[in-house]
């Protein structure tokens, strides 16, 4: 059964804009995209005064979180959910209302923020809670989860990386690890001794721990553009970085990326990193290493070694 710290009276999911919501006084921070966050999953049900949500844009992940979220207030708790116009907020209103709650519905600044009471018996949310909950597929041979990046598919730029990458050795890391793809074949190697595993995405940490399992591997919740973890010294770095950030484009988080390898790896270390075409890389790179490889490029993405 869901439990977690029974002073939680109220939670906040990622950053909602301050003008458009107020957070519940002593809000506990939920979002796995903000390390350090509890687990929206171990609420315990009916335990909370209130709710706010910066609802995900994805149909299934929001649904997941707002079942999640009805399914820990107590009945006639008060939900706050927004979104973007354009990223789920015209629907929020129609999927709260399918949930049982009576809904207020109030559009702003692009948004559409919902105000919701938490009915005695709410309809729908085991179903919702289901279809967004981890699962193992097939075609990837993994376990994953609606909202991980590229969950369901083998995304193009892991997949050149895949096709390109050397056998390693030593001690390496895998930046943006998501499911553990990169990391299942970097481990093939019995010459690799240890391989950190880090992400943004709590939900991607949990899904790698469980598609790598290999004592060589650790693995971190965090988020790269702070100081944790700390890496020093090691032989390889490969990274299929993301270039997102909220929706919106931010080159400066693959920047952020090579910044991070080239201070971790030793001198003569090595760092694989594949990006989309489009994006300027190249000059990050050449700053940050004293050789710098293209190494292919194909269907849109681009393949770098460069050399500390």
């Amino acid at each position: 059964m869901p439990q977690t710290d029974p002073d939680i009276r109220a939670i906040l999911y990622s950053l909602p804009p301050a003008d458009l919501a107020a957070v519940p006084d002593g809000a506990a921070q939920v979002s796995p995209l903000i390390p350090g966050s509890a687990r929206l999953e171990d609420i315990a049900e009916a335990s909370l005064e209130a709710a706010l949500l910066l609802a995900p844009p994805g149909t299934v992940e929001r649904r997941y979180v707002l079942a999640l979220a009805i399914r820990a207030l107590r009945p006639g708790g008060r939900l706050v959910a927004l979104a973007p116009k354009d990223k789920g907020g015209t629907r929020l209103a129609k999927e709260l209302r399918g949930f049982g709650c009576a809904v207020t519905d109030e559009p702003r600044r692009h948004h559409r923020t919902c105000t919701a009471t938490r009915p005695e018996t709410p309809a729908g949310i085991a179903a919702a809670i289901e279809a967004g909950a981890p699962r193992h597929i097939d075609n990837l041979s993994l376990c994953t989860q609606p909202g991980i990046f590229s969950w369901d598919r083998l995304d193009p730029g892991s997949a050149l990386l895949l096709r390109r990458l050397p056998a390693l050795a030593g001690r390496g890391a895998d930046l943006g690890c998501g499911l553990g793809i990169l990391a299942r074949e970097v481990l093939k190697s019995e010459k690799v001794a240890a391989l950190a595993l880090i992400d943004i995405d709590r939900r991607a940490i949990e899904m790698a721990r469980r598609n790598v399992g290999d004592a060589r591997a650790s693995l971190h919740w965090a988020d790269l553009r702070g100081s944790e973890p700390a890496l020093s010294g090691l032989d390889f770095v490969v990274s299929n970085p993301p270039f997102h950030d909220g929706g919106a484009e931010d080159q400066a988080l693959g920047q952020v990326f090579i910044a991070r390898a080239a201070a971790a790896l030793r001198p003569g270390g090595t760092l694989h990193l594949v990006a989309n075409a489009h994006l300027p890389y190249e000059g990050p790179l050449r700053a940050a290493f004293r050789t710098v490889t293209p190494v292919v490029t194909e269907g849109g993405y681009k393949l770098f070694e460069a050399r500390k």
